[in-house]
């Protein structure tokens, strides 16, 4: 009988991300400018990886999207540079679409100290991806999203097992082929997935180092995931940013801009409506817009299930 050190040797072997990249093999005794070539034409493949993906990124869109409008969250989970990421993606969330924090959450193996140094070990800990799912009460309103750039990251998969025991919805994020997902050993993990999103970016510049492609793969993901998450809930009017949270200057004045850009007006009369419109953007649209008051504009907006498109018409 093989040992566990052994079995999880042969399971990384297989990994795509895990493999020599031939390409790079002689890396090591180029000179500046060709590494930094190496690394950019390396680079270039990442969105050509992310574009065969799309049709898994809209089910996972719309599985999000469905557990906004009934009031539930979207939850990253991941290890190391994976979980970084979504605790970037999730913490960017309320000042970009005036969300509440707990809409969208990240979830790090070893929790918030491994955003700013390295936990190793954190990730084979299966026990706390079930307590981390328990610790914020997950239900069938949720949407769990695993981070996994080698797939087999054990904090990970428990954390979606459990997540999906408890009624949630999961979406899990490689950057693998989905070939390697599909093998027999994967068949305890596959079945509490709802949607998998498998970039196969290929290996990496340097074998195994995962923050590279994989990390660019996983944050064009992410941003796909939650800005279309967004829009889909009427947080975007055209292509602005309409429910931005008005956290500083530079905010406050783009909030401003905004209001400029759709009516036409100075921006004296900006500042002026985003003020009788308590720093509501959307809500001071509406009111130019149609010229009415605030609390005509906020009713129209309601009716319109928030969308400023709508409430204009």
């Amino acid at each position: 009988m093989k040992n566990n050190n052994k079995i999880l040797y042969d399971r990384l072997k297989t990994l795509t991300t895990e493999q020599i990249n031939p390409r790079t093999r002689k890396i090591d005794s180029m000179d500046i400018p060709r590494i930094l070539r190496a690394i950019n034409r390396e680079d270039r493949r990442v969105p050509l990886a992310v574009g065969k993906e799309i049709n898994y990124v809209a089910r996972a869109v719309r599985h999000v999207v469905k557990s906004f409008k009934c009031g539930g969250r979207l939850i990253y989970v991941g290890a190391g540079t994976s979980g970084r990421l979504g605790i970037l993606d999730a913490a960017e969330c309320p000042p970009t679409y005036g969300t509440d924090p707990s809409m969208v959450q990240g979830i790090i193996a070893g929790g918030p100290k491994a955003v700013f140094r390295s936990q190793e070990g954190s990730e084979d800990r299966m026990e706390a991806g079930v307590r981390d799912i328990r610790l914020i009460n997950v239900g069938n309103k949720d949407v769990v999203c695993g981070l996994a750039a080698s797939l087999r990251t054990p904090y990970v998969m428990s954390a979606i097992k459990e997540a999906k025991r408890r009624g949630a919805k999961t979406i899990y994020v490689t950057t693998n082929p989905r070939s390697i997902l599909r093998k027999k050993g994967y068949i305890g993990l596959r079945k509490y997935i709802d949607v998998a999103i498998c970039v196969d970016v290929g290996p990496e510049v340097i074998m195994g180092s995962t923050r590279m492609k994989s990390g660019t793969a996983q944050k064009m993901v992410l941003n796909m995931i939650s800005t279309a998450a967004m829009i889909s809930i009427g947080k975007v009017y055209g292509n602005m940013m309409v429910d931005l949270k008005m956290n500083s200057q530079k905010l406050m004045e783009r909030a401003k801009r905004v209001i400029m850009t759709v009516t036409g007006v100075d921006y004296d009369t900006a500042a002026r409506k985003l003020v009788e419109a308590k720093g509501h953007v959307k809500t001071a649209i509406v009111m130019i817009k149609l010229n009415v008051s605030y609390q005509e504009a906020r009713l129209g907006l309601e009716r319109a299930d928030g969308f400023v498109h709508r409430a204009v018409l």
